[in-house]
This record gives C-alpha cells, structure tokens and sequence, in this order.
C-alpha cells in the first residue's frame, strides 16, 4: 500500500487538453473547487467535463475551458440558473448532452462496471431522446420485450472529488447528509483525485456507510481545508451563500482578477479579505 497524498499542482500536472474530466459533487454541494482552481491556473483546456453541474461548470465556461458538457442540470441550489453557463449556453459557446437525472447516474453505473451502457426506462416517452439523438433504444430479449433507453457508460480520464476526511491511501468519508455519487465517479474514471477537508490516520467511530471512497479507485489525495468553498461542505461549514451571490452577480473578468489571480492560499485569502470587508 503507497502514500497516495499529493499537491493540487501535482495533480493538474497529470492532465492534458482535451480529457474527459467528470466533477463529483452536486450543484453548490461539495464541489472539488480547489482542483477546478488549480485547474483554470493551468493551460488545460478543450476539455469534456461530466457533472451534476454547479459553480464548477459556470467557472470552466466563462473561462473558456469546456469543448463539451454532459450534464442532468447546472445550478447553484439557491440560485436556480447558474449565470455563467447560461451565458455561456445562450451564445452557442458548447454543445451540451442533457439527460435525465438517473440516466447520468446509469451512465456512471455502467462506466464503474466497464459496461458499454445500462437500459433504464427514464427517457422514454420524454423529449430527452428527441434531444439527444445520438441515444438508442434496446428492446428487451426477454417475453416482456420491453423498451428501454440505453445509456451509454460516462467514462472520464480523471474524476474529482472533494469529501470530509481521507487517508493517505486514499480511503474516504463523508459526513454529511448525502453521497453525490462521489464514488461512482471515482470508479468510473481511469485516475481519479480526492481532495478532503482533513487528512486522518484513522476514521474512528465513522459509520460504515460514509466510508464511501475505497483506496483501489483512487489515484491521489489532497488535504484542501475550505476547498470546497464557496459551496457547501456539511458539516464542517455551510454554502457561502453571500459570496455566492457576489461570485453570481460580478462580471466574470473583476470576478477572475480579485479571486483568481493566484494560487489556493491567495484565493482563500483574497475570501477572507472579502469577508471582513463585508461584515
């Protein structure tokens, strides 16, 4: 068993333009914004990106980065249409795969198994099929002969992912009220990245269950305390619903130059900054 801990500029260095990235989390709830950070500091680009989408898809399409998105939604929760991809999909900036909720999560199902699709019967009957052409139908080989929409896997490069706690062998937990299908990303992607609040040698009295990250799907791990800022990360701390705010209604350049322009350490200081300013 290796030491799996690395740095987030150790895991954009081994990405190249033009992967397929998938991005855990779900909306503005436990984003790995640390890596999507470190990611737009780097030239990457041209990049398919698979989410449940939140700030991670709005921050990518303002600047540029994203060839093609594969997505059930892009939303920041408490701001229902995320403006920055709006923007973007109101200019043609990207063709967008948009599919049922489920059907993403099949996809990833099929993905993690190394199956080429799974059949579900979301999408018959709705305009996702007529949407996405590209999606075929199977019919069922046995007496029922039900038809079905079959999926295809949603493989990835890389997967991201930001949890409570990780070891540095790249076991991981949860402690909040939901998944988000996290592990599912991570094993459906050739190289997957877990960035976590705290590095831990033991997980204690964790529920099993929240145990949601195994060591044979992960390829590195990063110890990013607040890097799922500014969305949630229950229950170490709650979305930055004002800096959400400010992140949704500033012009994407003064956005980008106030709080991007530098490493993790100076975004979270230029937050901190912000937030003594706006008390």
């Amino acid at each position: 068993m290796s030491d799996k801990v690395m740095s987030l500029d150790d895991v954009v260095g081994r990405l190249r333009s033009g992967m397929t990235i998938g991005i855990g989390g779900w909306g503005s709830r436990r984003k790995p914004m640390a890596l999507v950070r470190a990611l737009l500091r780097s030239e990457i680009t041209d990049l398919t990106v698979v989410s449940y989408g939140g700030p991670d898809i709005g921050l990518l399409a303002a600047a540029g980065r994203i060839r093609r998105l594969v997505t059930a939604f892009v939303t920041l929760d408490s701001i229902p249409l995320e403006p920055h991809y709006r923007a973007a999909r109101q200019a043609g900036g990207f063709p967008v795969t948009e599919i049922d909720e489920a059907m993403f999560m099949w996809g990833l199902h099929a993905a993690a198994n190394r199956l080429p699709f799974l059949p579900v019967r979301a999408g018959i009957g709705s305009d996702v099929l007529r949407l996405n052409p590209e999606l075929r139908t199977v019919t069922s080989p046995y007496e029922d002969g039900e038809e079905f929409v079959a999926v295809p896997a949603l493989r990835m490069d890389a997967a991201f992912v930001h949890l409570n706690r990780a070891d540095r062998l790249g076991n991981a937990c949860y402690l909040g009220p939901d998944p988000y299908f996290d592990d599912l990303f991570c094993e459906a992607a050739d190289t997957a990245y877990v960035c976590c609040e705290a590095l831990v040698d033991t997980f204690g009295d964790v529920p099993p269950q929240s145990l949601l990250v195994s060591r044979h799907s992960v390829t590195g791990v990063v110890e990013t305390p607040n890097g799922a800022h500014f969305t949630s990360c229950a229950p170490d701390y709650g979305r930055d619903e004002a800096f959400q705010k400010t992140y949704a209604t500033t012009p994407w350049e003064e956005f980008a130059a106030r709080f991007l322009d530098g490493d993790e350490k100076a975004y979270q200081a230029a937050v901190a900054r912000w937030q003594e300013g706006a008390r």
